[in-house]
């Protein structure tokens, strides 16, 4: 029997949550910048991870104090409005994105964070825990809507994109995997392959994907995992996720779309996806 996620995060708190005062926001320069971050999100803890993702291991040793991350806040915005977080996890060491993308994330209200060196080489545990750190410290720092955190990467970053959203579902608002993405079950692929299962989150915060998540998966008709995306899209449907999308770019192989597809893959996360 799994432990059940909700007692453990009230064990880990140890008392009742209190009612938030107004968060007051520190001054900030808009533009790129690289950031560092003292402290480690509470779901970062190691045992958290350990359980949502129900991992027979534990995480290994890590501390955020280390670890750089870049960040780009749009001009427009400030402090006065709620604007929505891209969460970014690469699969090489340097969070890019084309430059196409960053003037459509801002005109979608999202301000954007990636880490650096969390790239596939990198353990999946830290992986994980940059992500979370990197959205907990800027919901810390702006003005960011709950219901618009959202978690994107590429390749193998798409991989762990996926798989974090659904295990902290009552974290990320949905998640964005583009050319790569996993499953909490074995699935069958129309290529004859069958993608084992890589994690099993915990039922209770399924429970909250499974009604309120919003997930965009993103592949190229000329991609490699086109197959296995097609195969988990059918997966999430099968498993009654309400708002699971599936995107196909064509001609694309393994790389990432234009930046109308990003926002076709935005728009989806925000609840209004093109049939």
């Amino acid at each position: 029997m799994r432990f059940p996620i909700g007692l453990f995060l009230c064990l880990l708190s140890g008392t009742v949550a209190q009612a938030a005062p107004p968060p007051e926001f520190p001054p900030f320069t808009a533009g790129r910048s690289v950031v560092q971050f003292k402290e480690s999100a509470p779901h970062s803890h190691p045992l958290e991870v350990k359980l949502r993702f129900s991992a027979s291991e534990t995480p290994p040793a890590y501390d955020v104090a280390k670890e750089k991350f870049t960040q780009l806040i749009p001009q427009t915005y400030r402090h006065e409005e709620g604007w929505g977080l891209f969460v970014w996890i690469n699969a090489g060491d340097a969070p890019d994105i084309p430059a196409a993308w960053e003037p459509a994330l801002a005109k979608h209200k999202l301000l954007f964070v990636g880490a650096h060196k969390s790239g596939n080489p990198r353990n999946i545990f830290d992986r994980f825990r940059l992500a979370l750190d990197a959205q907990h410290h800027l919901r810390a720092r702006f003005r960011i809507e709950p219901r618009r955190v959202y978690v994107a990467g590429f390749s193998g970053g798409g991989r762990v994109a996926s798989m974090v959203a659904v295990a902290y579902a009552d974290v990320f608002a949905g998640a964005a995997p583009f050319m790569g993405v996993n499953f909490y079950q074995d699935v069958k692929a129309e290529d004859g392959k069958t993608y084992a299962l890589n994690y099993l989150p915990d039922d209770e915060i399924l429970g909250i994907a499974r009604k309120q998540g919003h997930y965009a998966l993103v592949t190229g008709e000329k991609d490699f995992n086109r197959a296995n995306t097609k195969a988990v899209h059918a997966a999430f449907t099968r498993e009654r996720f309400a708002h699971a999308h599936y995107i196909e770019v064509p001609k694309l192989g393994h790389a990432l779309p234009a930046a109308e597809w990003l926002e076709r893959a935005l728009r989806a996360l925000d609840g209004k996806p093109e049939h």
